[in-house]
């Protein structure tokens, strides 16, 4: 049965989806302070949820804290700024360095990182060698570079030239001309379509997907995800009225957020924005735990990490990703 946009956005609907976790009543709530980047593959859940009354209903008070990048993120939440923070691909960079512990994912990112030229003589990514590229490093866009040039025998930083730059920046030097192409992630492409309107997207991460995915999710300060399990299982469970509204009716999730969060970007393009990201719901997220999907996928980005970044000895994602808080909070 297709859910009236009005109706998604009352409690008592949430309240009614089967298999998540009993709300908490007659408790002062628990204040999160939560880092987010404001991409809908990333800030979709939260935004939704908030406006859903899920977080209240299930006794939290959170309070959302923009940044540009899965780096900054995660830097504020080591400083202990952060209680918990939502990102991309960078949820399986910092917690292999021993900083931050993986409770919960949003979605695959399967088509949201792209690589756009400008060049009608670049047909392929192998035509892309003695290039400029710009993207920031350490990112979902970075990790999907990384396997695009690599599966078209291109070396990064030997065949072609990363150039690292805050996402915005680097969007400009590729609209301004300076740069072959950029590998960004949506909805940056919202400003590419408008800027240069020859520019072509030449691939995305969905060329890659099943045997390789990208995910975001939400990660959690080591100290605080150990001493405050029942916030992380209450944050799971209202998460989760809010995932399975997306799944029921995607088309007026995403109308409640374009209006509410993304009004810059016209409805119709946000909606093929959303479709970028690949959601399932929460009992087949609970399947994708307990059979190791996720462990697999979030190694796999961890070993590009380890490999970029120099990692030594970097803790593999069987033990930074902890899985029992959602399959506790998400019944089957």
């Amino acid at each position: 049965m297709k859910l009236d946009r009005r109706t998604i956005l009352k409690a008592g609907v949430a309240a009614s989806i089967a298999g998540i976790a009993a709300p908490v009543i007659g408790q002062a709530r628990k204040k999160l302070r939560v880092g987010y980047l404001h991409t809908p593959a990333v800030d979709g859940h939260l935004w939704l949820g908030l406006q859903m009354g899920s977080y209240a209903k299930h006794g939290l008070e959170l309070e959302p804290i923009v940044f540009t990048t899965g780096l900054e993120i995660f830097q504020a939440m080591i400083g202990g700024s952060l209680d918990v923070l939502a990102t991309g691909a960078v949820v399986s960079n910092f917690p292999a360095r021993g900083q931050g512990k993986v409770f919960l994912v949003n979605d695959i990112e399967y088509g949201t990182a792209q690589l756009w030229v400008r060049d009608d003589s670049i047909k392929t990514v192998a035509d892309l060698k003695g290039k400029q590229i710009s993207t920031t490093t350490g990112t979902t866009a970075h990790v999907f570079l990384d396997r695009a040039l690599r599966a078209a025998k291109l070396e990064p930083g030997k065949d072609v030239q990363i150039v690292n730059q805050r996402m915005a920046d680097a969007v400009t030097s590729f609209v301004s001309g300076a740069v072959n192409a950029v590998a960004l992630w949506v909805p940056f492409d919202t400003i590419v379509r408008s800027k240069v309107p020859h520019a072509r997207m030449l691939i995305d991460a969905s060329a890659f997907y099943p045997e390789a995915a990208i995910m975001g999710g939400w990660a959690a300060r080591n100290d605080f995800y150990e001493a405050q399990k029942p916030a992380i299982r209450s944050l799971i469970a209202a998460w989760g009225e809010a995932n399975d509204a997306i799944v029921k009716d995607s088309d007026a999730a995403v109308e409640t957020l374009q209006k509410s969060q993304y009004k810059d970007v016209p409805l119709a393009e946000f909606k093929a924005q959303f479709k970028q990201a690949k959601y399932f719901s929460t009992a087949e997220w609970r399947t994708k735990y307990e059979d190791g999907s996720v462990t697999r996928w979030l190694q796999q980005v961890t070993d590009f990490f380890a490999r970029a970044g120099n990692i030594p000895n970097p803790v593999p994602a069987s033990r930074y990703f902890d899985p029992t808080a959602y399959l506790e909070a998400i019944k089957a």
